[in-house]
């Protein structure tokens, strides 16, 4: 069985769309559900299916001290970053070498980078008059959104399209597809 911490900091649908997607699965366990920001419905979302859920200050998620004692606690073996707005710390990075993965709603290269989440990113995507956007899956490593690419999908823009018209169509994307590229990846590593 491999363990999953799933980090957030928002509403938590990507989260949530995993916690069911993986509660029948003899291979992946959702094993804890962290979060930056104390009031994310994510953390009441895990909370409701089952999952635990903790709640860390970006000081405590820097300290090597703190993270190590938690993933140990939970035997963590694989970590998925579903909206999580905080850089990841080098020593967890260097931990779980390979073995974290970032959700990323463009199409990366494109609009990554510090400060291009959420809205940022569909409002740039708007601003330069793209013809498609999508959502990227990428291994994370110590350049923001700068890590290996494992998946991306794709869905046209209407010049009509707002920006909330695009954040709902990368949205999409997002719920069809996230579940299955973490399972992917997590079978492509227990193959190796």
């Amino acid at each position: 069985m491999v363990n999953v911490a799933v980090f957030v900091s928002g509403s938590g649908s990507n989260c949530e769309n995993l916690i069911k997607y993986f509660s029948q699965s003899d291979i992946v366990k959702i094993k804890l559900v962290l979060s930056n920001k104390k009031d994310a419905l994510a953390l009441q979302k895990a909370e409701k299916l089952g999952v635990s859920t903790i709640y860390m200050t970006a000081q405590q998620i820097r300290n090597p001290l703190n993270m190590m004692e938690l993933m140990s606690q939970f035997k963590i073996d694989f970590i998925v970053l579903a909206g999580f707005l905080l850089v990841v710390p080098d020593f967890l990075i260097d931990m779980y070498e390979g073995k974290i993965i970032n959700l990323h709603p463009a199409l990366l290269p494109k609009f990554g980078g510090k400060g291009m989440y959420g809205h940022y990113v569909h409002e740039a995507v708007k601003a330069a008059g793209e013809k498609e956007t999508g959502m990227t899956v990428h291994f994370v490593n110590n350049v923001v959104d700068g890590g290996q690419i494992i998946a991306q999908y794709a869905t046209p823009i209407l010049d009509t399209d707002s920006a909330d018209d695009i954040a709902r169509k990368e949205h999409e994307l997002e719920m069809k597809y996230f579940p299955k590229v973490v399972e992917d990846v997590i079978n492509t590593i227990l193959s190796i």
